[in-house]
């Protein structure tokens, strides 16, 4: 029987390994490189004009028109508590589609510039590191070793906590 349970347990981490392979779309951000499952990406545009709205997270920009679809855009740098930096000619909107509950929501994301799409295989993935119970990650998926590389794979709909998504509803 405790065969049986190691053996499940071990299966299960497989195929958890296994669901993260794929193409990732890679991003920098303040020199580190992170990347967002392709499935996830819906378009990559240059920076645009970001109407503010009142009384939300200073990582919530605000809001664009795109092609007459009001999106809300976030600052993936202010979001990881990274210091903020003037926006340059390098500087773009990753709209992603992020899962709410049985909705999908479409979100832009500022990164300080987009890298490549990158193939990665299930072994080149490790695990998050253990940095102790006081530091949340549950929303990196994993760690993409190549190279001398390192780069941080993001669970883009875990970066958004539930209770960021009704404020971003409401307004």
């Amino acid at each position: 029987m405790e065969k049986d349970m190691t053996t499940n347990i071990m299966d299960q981490a497989v195929k958890n390994i296994a669901d993260r392979e794929g193409k990732y779309l890679t991003f920098s951000l303040c020199g580190e490189e992170y990347g967002i499952g392709i499935l996830k990406v819906k378009e990559i545009i240059g920076m645009m004009a970001i109407t503010p709205i009142p009384q939300t997270p200073e990582h919530i920009k605000g809001v664009i028109n795109l092609r007459g679809k009001i999106i809300p855009v976030i600052d993936l740098r202010l979001k990881f508590g990274i210091e903020a930096m003037e926006y340059n000619e390098r500087t773009c909107i990753i709209v992603v589609e992020i899962a709410s509950g049985a909705n999908k929501i479409a979100m832009g994301l500022v990164v300080d510039s987009v890298s490549e799409v990158l193939n990665i295989k299930a072994a080149e993935i490790e695990d998050t590191p253990n940095f102790g119970s006081r530091l949340d990650t549950a929303y990196i998926l994993g760690m993409a070793k190549l190279g001398q590389n390192v780069k941080i794979l993001l669970d883009i709909d875990k970066v958004m906590g539930a209770k960021e998504l009704e404020q971003l509803a409401a307004a």
